[in-house]
């Protein structure tokens, strides 16, 4: 993540802003017994926790703006209703209530509400993910302020990343110094530093964090580099990499003049310096309550030697490393980036519980993302689930704005349909690979849309990212409308997904897009016009017993069913409409 912005000296470190996340969610149609017709007659729903262990109860609440009324709640997992409940309201205001889901490991579920009042209904949704640990199904996400905080802004902060339903939290340059990351005074932790860019920071804020997130059952993770040191720190020679043969210049990656120091590059096959910063996270653990270590790189050095001239395969040097670094430390968890999927196969080697890719050039379109995902998958044997460091409006970015909405829901569209996850949520919403860069703020369309997605990502990750397989398909339109199976312009593009007896058909707007470019450098990508009643036909030779469909775009991403037609080996249906993504499930006898 440090890779190009280092690399860059223009970008300056901006104070983060903690309110860019602030939420409030907005129904259509409003009741004639409010008291302010501006305000939603149910709003707010949440859940109070991030993830539940199996056996958990579900906390929920909502806020209602009318005094009577009832509250119909449906508990479903993927189409099915697995539970119902009825509450009635007799006070305006907080609504609580809770639910026991099914004890059964490493399940989605989504929950709707709906309000009658007189003759009109209003909804919402929540999902809630049951799973006993993060990684199965990681949502990651990222804190990268750590100053003196007001505790309430810091809650504000966890409670809008718990609504996202992020399960893990990359606590990004919260450090004193990478071969040295927690400062101490008289053997004890120091209560104040300053991390590599001359940024306060303070113990206090990391521990009220730590504490805040395993409220909500999210995972807690230091970052810090795998061999990066402060220059001229007296490390032993031999510890170094070396662009030479001849050992006389040290591989060095330059900062910004007026941060601390350049940062030198260690030998990760060294085990004397393996030895030393395995010790100094150990300190970390004594000292601080994090769950694990997210691990970073520089991506490819290109030539390096160790201290006797001897060429490294950098890349094939993680593996061994992060085997020892979680035999030493067996209790906590280890997650390393590849950037750009350098080393991404020895990474896949170690016990990471997921893969974590930093996405740049020449990864530029949506069929790169795609392949990306689809390369981990078969590194992994489809054992281990990916989360994308990818950057979005990433020009757009150097002065101040707005996110672009469409660019920001076409992307998450592309990367949650192929089975991964994407780090974007923090204080803010990442452009830069730098975490505190914050140019950009989110609209509140944005933030309302961004809770449909990862309720729906999280609802159907039992059909988006559990044992799922590429399926062939061949899909025409009824109506004249451009299918294609690649990221085209000008075009639907469908993706098909198997497991067990259920295909999922993941269907793309790209009929209206200016480019497949997936970072959406400048902010341009234009909304698609949404299509209504396509007719679909494709060719199967099994027995469909159900299709029926979902949208983060559509009722909170309720499912439906869909009427269909299938004679022969052809089956036939009309999706209703699409904006951005639409799933189409088909279930077979």
């Amino acid at each position: 993540m440090l890779m190009h912005f280092y690399k860059n000296k223009r970008f300056i470190t901006l104070l983060s802003c903690m309110l860019c996340l602030g939420v409030v969610l907005y129904v259509k149609v409003q009741s004639p017994e409010q008291k302010d017709q501006s305000e939603p007659v149910i709003s707010g729903v949440q859940t109070d926790k991030a993830r539940y262990d199996p056996g958990d109860e579900v906390n929920l609440t909502l806020h209602t703006n009318i005094k009577t009324g009832k509250l119909n709640i449906v508990y479903y997992h993927l189409d099915e209703k697995i539970g119902e409940q009825t509450i009635t309201i007799h006070q305006e205001g907080k609504q609580s209530w809770t639910w026991s889901p099914p004890t059964v490991d490493y399940q989605g579920y989504l929950v709707k509400v709906t309000m009658e009042s007189g003759n009109k209904v209003t909804s919402e949704t929540i999902a809630v993910d049951v799973s006993s640990d993060w990684g199965k199904f990681p949502r990651y996400g990222f804190l990268s302020g750590f100053d003196t905080e007001n505790e309430s802004d810091m809650k504000d902060v966890i409670s809008r990343l718990n609504r996202y339903h992020i399960n893990g939290i990359q606590f990004y340059d919260w450090h004193y110094e990478h071969q040295d990351p927690l400062k101490t005074a008289d053997g004890k932790p120091a209560h104040h530093w300053e991390d590599i860019s001359n940024r306060p920071i303070d113990l206090d804020t990391i521990n009220s964090y730590i504490s805040l997130s395993h409220e909500r059952n999210m995972t807690a993770m230091a970052y810090n580099l795998l061999y990066g040191s402060f220059e001229n720190r007296n490390l032993p020679k031999e510890w170094h990499l070396f662009k030479d043969q001849e050992q006389r210049e040290k591989d060095l990656h330059p900062l910004p003049e007026d941060w601390k120091t350049n940062v030198e590059i260690m030998n990760p096959t060294n085990p004397w310096w393996q030895d030393h910063l395995i010790e100094k996270q150990q300190e970390v653990y004594r000292s601080l309550s994090f769950d694990g270590w997210h691990i970073d790189q520089l991506g490819d050095r290109g030539k390096v030697y160790n201290e006797w001239g001897d060429l490294i395969s950098l890349d094939e040097s993680f593996e061994p490393f992060l085997n020892k670094i979680q035999e030493c430390i067996p209790d906590k968890q280890i997650v390393m980036n590849a950037v750009n999927q350098y080393g991404q196969g020895s990474i896949n080697r170690s016990p990471v519980p997921f893969l974590y890719t930093e996405v740049w050039n020449p990864n530029s379109t949506y069929n790169d993302i795609v392949r990306i995902l689809d390369d981990n998958h078969h590194l992994s044997q489809g054992n281990k689930n990916t989360v994308l460091a990818a950057y979005m409006n990433y020009e757009h970015a150097n002065k101040e704005g707005m996110f672009n909405e469409a660019g920001i829901l076409l992307a998450n569209s592309v990367i949650f349909a192929n089975g991964g996850a994407h780090l974007e949520l923090g204080e803010h919403m990442l452009s830069k690979e730098y975490f505190p860069h914050d140019s950009l703020n989110m609209t509140e369309s944005l933030q309302q849309k961004l809770i449909d997605y990862y309720d729906f990502l999280t609802a159907y990750e039992n059909i988006l990212r559990d044992d799922i397989s590429r399926s062939e398909v061949q899909i025409e339109s009824a109506d004249g409308i451009a299918f294609s199976p690649t990221a085209v312009q000008g075009s639907l593009w469908y993706t098909a997904k198997e497991k067990g007896k259920k295909q999922m058909i993941h269907l793309i707007n790209l009929l209206d897009a200016d480019s497949i470019d997936w970072r959406d450098t400048f902010a341009t990508h234009p909304k698609p016009i949404e299509q209504k009643q396509i007719g679909i036909k494709m060719e199967t030779d099994r027995e469909v017993n159900k299709v029926w469909f979902a949208s983060p775009d559509i009722d909170g991403g309720a499912p439906q069913t869909l009427p269909h037609d299938q004679k022969d080996q052809s089956l036939s249906f009309t999706l209703p409409s699409i904006t951005y993504w639409d799933m189409v499930v088909i279930q077979y006898k």
